[in-house]
C-alpha cells in the first residue's frame, strides 16, 4: 500500500494539524504558523492541505481542513493526505474524532491503480491514531482494494476465465471450497438464463461456487452480478453507453472483496459465494428480444429487453443459493441506470422487507462511511413487469422505477432465506474524492461486513 500505518510515532515524524472551517485562530497554532496559512488564505475548507517550512525551508508539518460538514464520506476525508503529503513520515498532531475511519481513509486515498504501468509517485508512513484498529483497517483495505482492481481492469484481460482465476486465487488464499460449473453444463445443472444470456460470448458463461467456514455455523451466502461486458446484446446499446460497461461486474467485484473481509477476519459464519458470470455479446446464437426463458426456480421469463440481463443472471443464482435456506443472502449488481437517476453515483439503493436488517445497515452505513439509502420493495408494482405469455416479463413497459422494479423481479427468486437484501450498486467513482480517484470503487461492502461481524463477531 502507498500509504503504510505504523503502530508508533518516528523520530522523524512530522505532525499534521486538523483545522476545521472557521476555526483557526482557536486552534492554538504558533503566531508564525498563523501567520503562514493566512497569507495563504487557509480558512479550514474541506480538504484542503497547506505545508509548513522550517526556517530551513524544509517541510516541517501541515495543516489540513476539515471543513464544516458531517456525514456520508467525510469520516474519510484524512484520505486526501495520501495524495497531497510529501513522502516520509507523519503523525497526527490533532486527535481526529474518528480514528477508526481516519485511519481507514488514509489507506483507502493512497490507492492506486498500477497494473498497467501507473505507480505511485510517494510512499508515506503515517502513526496509528490512537484508538484505532491496524488489523481491521488493513483488512477492510485490502477488501476494498481488490474490488477496485477487479473494476478497473479492461475486459481483454477480465472476461469470465480471468473472473475465475481471481475467484480462485481468493478461494486458494483463505483455504476455501470453490467449484465451478461452465458451458453447457450448466444446461445440464438447472441454470438456463446464465446460459442464455452468456451462450453467444467466446468465453463460456459459468456458475462460481465458493465455500468457507464450519458447516454448523450461521449461513452467509454474498450473491455478485458478473456480467464482464454488457455490450446490450441484441437491444444493443449505443457507443456511448457501452464505454463503462466493463465495470459491470461490479457486484461481483464487491461480493469478492467483501468474502476478502469475512475470511481474513476468521468472522464465525459459513459463508457462501455464488458469482453468475458471463459477457453479454452479440452473435447468432444469442438470446433474442421475445424469446421466453426457463429460469432455475421454474418460473418462465418472456425477454422484454436484452439488456436487462443481470437480473436473469441474479435470478438462477439467487434460486441456486436459497435452495440452502441461508440465514442472510444478499445480492450486489450494477443493475439499474434508474437507480443512478434517482440517487447519483456515491449512494447506492438497498431493498429488503426484513425491518431488523435494514436498520441494522443503516446504522452501519453510517458508522462505516459508507452511504446507502433504502428504497421500498413497493408491492403495488409487483405487476408492471407481467407477462401475457409467461410467468413475467424481464422488464416493465412503462419506464417508471425501474431499480423497484428489478428489486421485484428478483424478489421473485426468493422464498426460503430467512433475510435478504438487495443492493444496486454504481461501482464507479466519476472523480476524485479524498478517499479514492476516479474509476472502479467499492460500495456498501464496507456497511455489510459491519452488520455480519456486529452480528458474528470474531
Amino acid at each position: 500500500m502507498p500509504v503504510k500505518l505504523i503502530p508508533e510515532l518516528s523520530a522523524n515524524s512530522r505532525p499534521v494539524h486538523l483545522v476545521a472551517k472557521g476555526d483557526l485562530d482557536k486552534s492554538g497554532l504558533p503566531a508564525p504558523v498563523l501567520s503562514w496559512a493566512k497569507a495563504n488564505s487557509f480558512t479550514g475548507e474541506e480538504g484542503r492541505t497547506l505545508l509548513l517550512a522550517d526556517p530551513e525551508g524544509n517541510v516541517s508539518g501541515a495543516l489540513f481542513g476539515l471543513g464544516d460538514q458531517a456525514g456520508g464520506h467525510l469520516p474519510l476525508l484524512p484520505g486526501a493526505l495520501a495524495r497531497t503529503l510529501p513522502a516520509g513520515d507523519w503523525h497526527f498532531a490533532t486527535q481526529p474524532a474518528d480514528a477508526d475511519n481516519a485511519a481507514l481513509g488514509l489507506l483507502l486515498g493512497g490507492y492506486a491503480f498500477t497494473a498497467y504501468g501507473r505507480k505511485p509517485d510517494r510512499d508515506i508512513r503515517f502513526a496509528l491514531p490512537e484508538g484505532a484498529d491496524k488489523a481491521r483497517a488493513e483488512r477492510l483495505a485490502q477488501g476494498v482494494f481488490l474490488a477496485r482492481d477487479l473494476i478497473n481492469t479492461p475486459t481483454n484481460d477480465m472476461g469470465p476465465d480471468d473472473v475465475e482465476a481471481a475467484a480462485r486465487k481468493l478461494a486458494n488464499s483463505h483455504s476455501a471450497e470453490m467449484s465451478v460449473i461452465g458451458g453447457d453444463d450448466l444446461l445440464a445443472r438447472n441454470f438456463p438464463m446464465i446460459h442464455a444470456v452468456g451462450r453467444a460470448a467466446a468465453e463460456a458463461p459459468r456458475m462460481i461456487d465458493i465455500r468457507w467456514g464450519s458447516l454448523d455455523s450461521p449461513k452467509e451466502t454474498l450473491v455478485g452480478k458478473g456480467v464482464c461486458f454488457d455490450t446490450g446484446g441484441l437491444d444493443i446499446k449505443p457507443a456511448s453507453s457501452m464505454l463503462l460497461m466493463k465495470k459491470d461486474m461490479g457486484g461481483a467485484a464487491d461480493v469478492m472483496g467483501l468474502a476478502h473481509m469475512v475470511m481474513a477476519a476468521r468472522l464465525p459464519v459459513r459463508l457462501r459465494v455464488l458469482l453468475p458470470v458471463v459477457e453479454n455479446s452479440i452473435a447468432g446464437n444469442a438470446f433474442r428480444p421475445s424469446d421466453i426463458l426457463r429460469s432455475r426456480k421454474g418460473l418462465t421469463v418472456e425477454v422484454g429487453n436484452t439488456d436487462a440481463e443481470g437480473r436473469l443472471i441474479l435470478a438462477d443464482a439467487l434460486a441456486f443459493g436459497d435452495e440452502e435456506e441461508p440465514d442472510l443472502m444478499v445480492d450486489m449488481a450494477t443493475l439499474t441506470g434508474a437507480a443512478r437517476v434517482a440517487l447519483g453515483p456515491d449512494l447506492p439503493p438497498f431493498f429488503t422487507d426484513d425491518e431488523a436488517l435494514a436498520a441494522d445497515l443503516v446504522q452501519a452505513s453510517v458508522a462505516a462511511a459508507d452511504p446507502l439509502w433504502r428504497m421500498p420493495l413497493w408491492m403495488p408494482y409487483d405487476g408492471k413487469y407481467s407477462s401475457k405469455v409467461a410467468d413475467i416479463n424481464n422488464v416493465n413497459t412503462d419506464g417508471f422505477a425501474g431499480s423497484i422494479i428489478a428489486a421485484l423481479f428478483l424478489k421473485r427468486f426468493v422464498g426460503k432465506a430467512k433475510a435478504w437484501a438487495h443492493f444496486d450498486v454504481f461501482g464507479w467513482s466519476p472523480s476524485d474524492r479524498p478517499h479514492g480517484i476516479a474509476g472502479g470503487e467499492a460500495q456498501a461492502i464496507r456497511a455489510i461486513e459491519r452488520v455480519i461481524s456486529s452480528r458474528y463477531p470474531a
